[in-house]
Parts: C-alpha cells; structure tokens; sequence
C-alpha cells in the first residue's frame, strides 16, 4: 500500500512559523487551519514543528516528509459529517535538543513572524535553573527567551523583526503569563534592559482561547481507514468537528494572521476574559453540571447520558434559564454557542468517560458553577434549581467509605447490580472526606458546604442552600438507587 506522501504533492511555504510541541492538539488544530488557509490562498505560512523535550521524535514525520491527516468528525443538525485533508503545510520537524543548532538558525530566519506553543498548563513556568548557556534551556519560557534573544541580537534590536506569540495553554493569561517568565528571566540572566524594550515594541504577546477535542490516532479504525483511504498514515489525528479559536489581538495581528477570512472559527477580540466566562461556565460547567449525577444513574459517557431524556432536559435547563442568563455578552450569541455545545454532547464519534470530567470534582465545581450560581441569586434573588441539583450530586457521589479495596470508594447501582468506583481528588479533600464519612446525612452535608477549602467561602452563608442541597440530595439518593 502507497505511504501518504506518495499520494500528494510537497508545496513550499516560507517558514513564518515555529511551533514549540509536535502532539495531536496542535495538529489537529492550528495546524489544520494554517492548511486550509494556506490552501484558500488567504494566508502563506509554513510550519517547522519542534519537539520542546528531549527524547527520540517520531520516525513517521520524515518517512512521511511531514504529512499526515486529519479527520475531523460530528454532527450537522442531526446528520452525521467528516471532513479530512492532508496536512502539506509542515516542512520540518526538529528537537530542540537534538538539533539545536537548526533551531536556532530558524529563530534567525527573515521569514520568521510567529511563535506559536501547547507544552500542557505545567509548561508556563520561571525556572530558576535555566540558563543563557544551556542548549537549551530546560523550561519553555527559558528556550523561548534564549530564541528571542538571539533574534534580538541578530537583528540589531530591528522593530520590524519582531514576533507575535501565540501560546495556547490552558491557563488564565496565558500570553502575560509567558511575557513575564520570559521577562524575569531576561532579568535574571542580566540581558540589557534594550531587549526588555524590544519585548514591549517589536513583539506582540496575545492571549489566546483554544476549544477543540481532539481524540489523536484512530486505533480501533486505523485498518478500516487506511483501505478506505489507499494509503498509510502513522500519524492521523482525529477530532471532533467543532471548533473555537479566540485570539485577544489588534489590528496588526488580524491582518497578518487572516484565518477567518479562509472561514475558519476564529474570532480576534480586544478582551478575551468575556470568553473564557462564555466556556468555563456554559461548556464546562455543563459537563461538572450533569456528569455526576448521569454517572450515579448508570451512565458511562456524555454521549450515554444525552440519550437520557431526563438528563437531555436537565442540562437545556441548566444552561439556558441558569447558566447563559449570568453571562455579560450578546445573549444570541450565547445561546447558538449553548446550541453547539449540546451538538458535541451528541457526537457519535467521540467517546467522553465521566469518570475523565469526575476527577478533581469540588474545584471543578467551584470554578465552573459556583459563580454561576453566585450571579443567579444576585440577579433573580433565589437558588437556581438544577445547580443545586448539581451541588447535591457532587455530595452524593463523593459520600464514600474506607471499607473497599480502593482505599475511599463511592458506590452506584446499573443494572440492578451494585458496583463501587474510586474518588479520585486531592490528598486533602480525601482526607478530609474520611473524616466525615460515619457522620449522618445532615452532618455530612453541613461539614462539606462550611468548608471554605474546597470552595472560597462558607457555603452555609447562602440562606436556605443547605435545606435545598439536603432536599436534592435524599431525592437522588432514593433515585440512584
């Protein structure tokens, strides 16, 4: 059978972008948008790929000379819709360990414009240890730093050859976080205060808001997919069809990175903070706000549970009378974003375990529903039913005993069946679930929701939450069997 680059034509881009992680986000992501806007003829961007740790890349990349697919897979109303292409926009894939040399010749390159990065949450980070020396740096921020300042010195300070820097970790700021590791380090190392001014003017920092699930290699379909296609493909990448990429920038960037007149899901705004609100607590917060419960009634996936009636009406609910009511943007836009949402939730081709959205559940709830349900009572002057549904859930699926094999273990019934699970949170939130775990029903709930650890404030504070949230909780108990 061909390789996949037997099958396409190589086409040639000037390098104008170095991509600091080689994983399946970003080349399901902003990779694919690149392409098609490359191919659209709207943009000319060539990519080189560099592998941010140490270790072995992927022989694929250059036995397939950089190509590879994407599928992206949903729903269109109610029907069933993929969409693949072959990646041609990529032209190298390096280390930046093991090529070092290379990576600093592209950092240097006229072409270069755009930095962009996905080294997970824990990637942002100022590390005391990182050094000018080093080849490279251990720390993102560091490598980062060191290409910068090289580019800096290269070009003698030259406004113009400055770099927009896209990070697109998951973290609040993401961009001002980024520019103040890479500026404290500049101190640390003692560079001169003209490169801190070249930081300030000649680059360009933005903070970005990334939504798309990609799921990575097809495993269980790669032999039927590679018979439909014709040809092998080692590094297929597979999503879902949705996809949202909000970008906190001015004119300049809307003008040298176009990716929305290729019709691409981009949005360029001025104040990204309305749009993380929009997702933390419509996306998000639907997930926290139903996952529990469906999970204690039987239910396995997202998909599962939106194929439950009662589950289906809960979450409409939740999101349009709770959740889209509390929010300070165009309330069309929110609810068409809501509409999408509930699309993804019912995506066949994508399998989202509960017990993935379980983990780590009370701070999810706090960041996710807590200030929903906060904005609720300040504005309607009462307790948004099914939040407290949701709070009551959280009590009964985290309500655990020592007396299992797993250490502290909740239990639910399916199929008439008794079957426990592990809750799986902090050290301390465990410990101090243990503590309260002989406590009655009214105790339980009274410890957990004065509990200012888990959730900033005492919850008690809130008038009549506790009789709602032991009121919901009987009631899911006796229904959850």
């Amino acid at each position: 059978m061909k390789k996949i680059n037997e099958t396409v034509k190589s086409k040639s881009y000037p390098v104008r972008l170095l991509q600091f992680g080689e994983g399946n986000f970003l080349r399901g992501f902003i990779d694919q948008m690149i392409d098609v806007s490359n191919e659209a003829g709207v943009t000319d961007i060539g990519i080189v790929m560099v592998k941010p740790r140490s270790g072995a890349l992927n022989s694929a990349f250059k036995e397939q000379e950089f190509k590879y697919t994407v599928s992206l897979r949903g729903l269109t109303g109610d029907s069933p819709v993929t969409r693949e292409r072959i990646i041609t926009s990529v032209s190298d894939v390096i280390s930046c360990y093991d090529d070092h040399e290379r990576f600093m010749e592209y950092a240097v390159s006229d072409d270069l414009r755009f930095i962009v990065s996905n080294t997970t949450e824990a990637g942002i980070v100022f590390d005391e240890n990182d050094r000018m020396d080093m080849d490279p740096p251990d720390s993102f921020p560091g490598k980062l730093t060191k290409l910068l300042y090289a580019r800096y010195k290269h070009f003698n300070g030259d406004r113009d050859k400055g770099l927009i820097i896209l990070p697109l970790e998951l973290i609040s700021n993401n961009a001002r976080v980024l520019e103040s590791c890479v500026k404290k380090l500049a101190d640390t190392w003692g560079i001169e205060a003209g490169f801190t001014g070249w930081l300030d003017e000649a680059c360009i920092f933005c903070n970005t808001l990334v939504d798309r699930i990609i799921s990575g290699y097809p495993y269980d379909e790669a032999d039927k997919l590679r018979e439909e296609w014709g040809y092998e493909d080692r590094l297929t990448v597979c999503g879902e069809l949705f996809g949202l990429f909000i970008i906190e920038g001015d004119e300049r960037v809307m003008k040298e990175l176009p990716l929305d007149k290729a019709g691409l899901p981009v949005k360029y705004v001025k104040n990204i903070v309305p749009y993380k609100t929009r997702k933390v607590r419509i996306l998000n917060g639907a997930h926290t706000g139903f996952s529990l419960w469906s999970y204690l009634k039987g239910h396995d996936t997202v998909l599962e549970s939106m194929e439950d009636k009662e589950v289906w009406d809960f979450v409409n609910r939740l999101l349009f009378d709770e959740v889209i009511p509390t929010i300070e943007l165009d309330e069309k836009e929110l609810k068409s974003f809501a509409r999408d949402v509930l699309s993804r939730f019912r995506n066949p081709f994508i399998r989202h375990e509960l017990r993935s959205i379980a983990l780590n559940s009370i701070s999810k709830w706090r960041a996710r529903l807590l200030p929903t349900m906060l904005d609720f009572i300040d504005l309607k002057g009462e307790l948004p039913p099914c939040i407290v549904d949701s709070l009551a859930a959280l009590l009964l699926y985290y309500r655990g005993s020592t007396d299992s094999g797993s250490g502290y273990a909740g239990s639910r019934t399916v199929n008439g069946r008794r079957e426990e699970y592990e809750i799986m949170d902090d050290q301390s939130v465990i410990s101090f679930l243990k503590q309260h775990e002989k406590d009655d029903v009214d105790g339980y709930i009274g410890s957990v929701l004065s509990n200012a650890d888990f959730f900033g404030t005492d919850l008690l504070s809130i008038k009549g939450l506790k009789e709602a949230v032991t009121e919901s909780y009987l009631k899911l108990n006796k229904a959850c069997g």
